[in-house]
């Protein structure tokens, strides 16, 4: 049975939409008076089931289940990224089993009711691009289609597989001086000249801005096309690129769905 001061509390939160708070957020501290222990309300909510705890000091209400809400809740900075970005902005068909969390911070890999998260730490600089998908508590961050392109080709173990990002790419309405400015704060060279060759391969025309910078950008030290390929296929001098996916097949990859 609910106390009073429980009743109320839940009352207050459904009254202020608040379904994700910390226990030391100064809204929630003033759903109450001073008198009375929120510690102590929070914890009996939890043990009766109307309130779940993500972390310590860290809850939602039993009933919230936005996967993406509750993932960039968990780290100040989060934010959306890498495949399941590539979901939202509508690049890739597959949906991922985990919910890919960016940011600045460590933190370890967590499943809250039943859905993974794992959380990709970058360096400060690489934390741009972000935009907000949702409304009002529904509201969260995700990287936008540039950024996540770039994020996917940088580090692309998270991005679903590599003929699913070569097709993101070339479906994907891209800007060129956005492009710019998240390759220069990622700072990947193979990056930049994998993109730069697939600008080109697929006559990408508005992404000729990018190419041109691409070309500013490119070392004497040839990459795999593929990294996580082997170590074959003919070498696209323009570009330093070993093809160990030959243009043939990459046509093949955007041409057959």
């Amino acid at each position: 049975m609910l106390t009073v001061p429980q009743m109320d509390f839940l009352k207050r939160l459904d009254e202020e939409e608040i379904h994700l708070f910390t226990i030391e957020s100064n809204p929630v501290r003033e759903l109450i008076s001073g008198t009375e222990n929120l510690n102590g309300i929070v914890e009996n909510l939890v043990c009766k089931g109307f309130l779940y705890r993500l972390e310590r000091g860290k809850y939602c209400r039993s009933t919230f289940r936005d996967e993406n809400v509750i993932g960039t809740f968990l780290v100040s900075d989060g934010a959306v990224a890498y495949w399941s970005a590539l979901h939202l902005h509508g690049l890739t068909e597959q949906f991922a089993n985990t919910v890919f969390i960016q940011t600045t911070r460590k933190k370890k890999p967590v499943s809250v009711f039943g859905t993974a998260y794992q959380f990709i730490k970058i360096h400060s600089q690489k934390r741009t691009g972000i935009v907000y998908h949702g409304y009002g508590n529904y509201k969260f961050p995700v990287t936008d289609i540039e950024k996540t392109i770039v994020d996917c080709f940088d580090l692309p173990q998270y991005s679903g597989g590599y003929a699913g990002l070569i097709r993101a790419f070339y479906d994907a309405g891209l800007n060129a001086k956005k492009l710019i400015g998240y390759c220069t704060a990622v700072n990947n060279i193979a990056v930049i000249k994998r993109l730069g060759f697939l600008s080109e391969l697929f006559h990408k025309e508005k992404l000729l801005p990018f190419v041109e910078f691409a070309r500013t950008r490119i070392n004497r030290s040839y990459n795999l096309f593929d990294p996580f390929g082997e170590n074959t296929g003919e070498s696209e001098s323009a570009w330093y690129l070993r093809l160990n996916i030959s243009k043939e097949a990459i046509s093949g990859i955007v041409q057959n769905r």
